[in-house]
This record gives structure tokens, sequence and C-alpha cells, in this order.
């Protein structure tokens, strides 16, 4: 007999992996957004953060920036472990039910903004400075909802890298935060033996998703992919907001 919540991770890791296999990035964003609709934020980090890790740390090594991108990055990378340490009650703690809110409110400014093309420069003398504010904001942010896009990677888009480059940073940075959250997560006792066989079913489904993704991804338009999937969070993002609220409040 299949378990219900099984196929739902399944599915929304197939859907998570899909993303991240074309786009590049989006398996957190994705299946945090899915799984938040049926059970409360700490739950779903606690199955996302293993495949997210192992995902990303696959993503840091696969291309030859690795010694820029920490040379660059690592006030952002410091300062996000600090907001994640900052902010580590947040999920489990008296505030956790507006956790989902947060994390509805972010899919929508995180859509929006992709959405308008809005960009900012910073400049190189400025960016260890700035990358400092934006990662404490960032793990704030993180340790909350287990979302880690606002506003650290429009920041990175910001100080100018390529593309290729972009890629590799970003999977730099998800792995840090990535493992300081698992580490709030594992003090706080949310992150089990319990969560080993969700974990592993994420896992699987994470990397099937991402070779569907990726092998699909020269016949899709990728612009018009980008689209409809933002649009597709925006929608998510509402129903996640007001869906939370009215739990709250009701």
């Amino acid at each position: 007999m299949f378990d219900p919540f099984l196929i739902l991770i399944a599915f929304a890791f197939l859907l998570a992996g899909f993303v991240k296999g074309t786009l590049g990035l989006g398996l957190p964003t994705v299946s945090m957004g899915l799984l938040a609709v049926t059970m409360p934020p700490a739950q779903a980090i606690s199955i996302v953060i293993v495949p997210a890790i192992v995902t990303n740390i696959w993503q840091t090594f696969v291309g030859p920036y690795l010694r820029d991108i920490l040379k660059r990055l690592w006030p952002l990378m410091i300062g996000t472990v600090v907001g994640i340490w900052l902010n580590r009650g947040l999920l489990t703690g008296p505030y956790a039910p507006y956790g989902t809110v947060v994390l509805g409110l972010l899919l929508i400014i995180y859509a929006v903004v992709g959405l308008s093309r809005f960009s900012f420069k910073v400049a190189r003398r400025d960016e260890k400075w700035i990358g400092g504010i934006v990662g404490v904001v960032t793990g704030v942010i993180s340790a909350a909802t287990g979302v880690q896009v606002i506003p650290s990677m429009p920041f990175m888009q910001a100080i100018g890298m390529e593309k290729d480059e972009l890629v590799q940073a970003l999977g730099v940075f998800f792995t840090t935060a990535t493992v300081a959250l698992a580490f709030n997560l594992t003090t706080a006792g949310v992150l089990t033996a319990a969560t080993a066989l969700p974990g592993a079913v994420a896992m699987a489904a994470s990397f099937i998703g991402m070779f569907v993704g990726q092998t699909v991804r020269s016949r899709l338009q990728p612009e018009a992919f980008r689209r409809w999937f933002l649009i597709a969070m925006i929608l998510l993002g509402l129903y996640l907001t007001g869906s939370a609220l009215v739990k709250i409040h009701g």
C-alpha cells in the first residue's frame, strides 16, 4: 500500500528537481512551497535539507571558479550563518505558524522580482560590506522559512558574476546556508532519524527530476518556462499566505 505522504514528497521533489535541472536553481524554493501546503515549515525543511545539501555540493564543484567565489562571497556566507544562528528558534518557537505567511510572501517577492527583471549594480569596492549585511538578512529569513534566495540572489547578480560562475556561486552559498540550517534543526530536535525515509524519497525524486529537466532543457524555450514558473510561484505564494492567515485568525 502506497503512503500518501511519501507520494506527496516524491511529487514535490520531482517537480522541484525538474525546475532545478531546467533553470539551474529552485529546488528548495519549489519544494518548500509545495510541502508547506500540507505541513508546517519546520517539518518541510527537515525533508528538504538533505537533498538541498547534496545537490548543492554537486553544483559547488562543477566549475573552475571556486577560489574566486570564496574570495568574493565570504562575507555573504559568514553573515548568513550568523543570521541563521540569531533566528534559530523561529521555525519551532511560538511564532512558527507565521513562518508559512513569510514563506508565501517570499515566494511572491521572488517571482515578482524575477518577472520585473529588476536589477542593480554593486561596485567591487563595496561588495564585501554590503554582502555581509545581505548575508545576515538572508540568514534571518532562512531560519524562519528555509528559503535562502532573498536577498542573496539579487545581490550575487548585482556584483556582476557571469552565468557559469553565478551557477557555481549559488551552489557554494546554498551549501553553506543549508549546512548551518541543518545544525539549527538538529539542535532543535527537528532533524531526526524519522526524517530518513522521507529524505531518501526526496533525494531520489530530486535527481530523477533534475535528470529529466536537464534532458528536456534543450527542447524548451527557457524564458517561456521561467515566466510560467514564476507566475505559478506567485499563485502558490498567495495561497500559502492566505490559508495561513485564515488558520492563525480563524
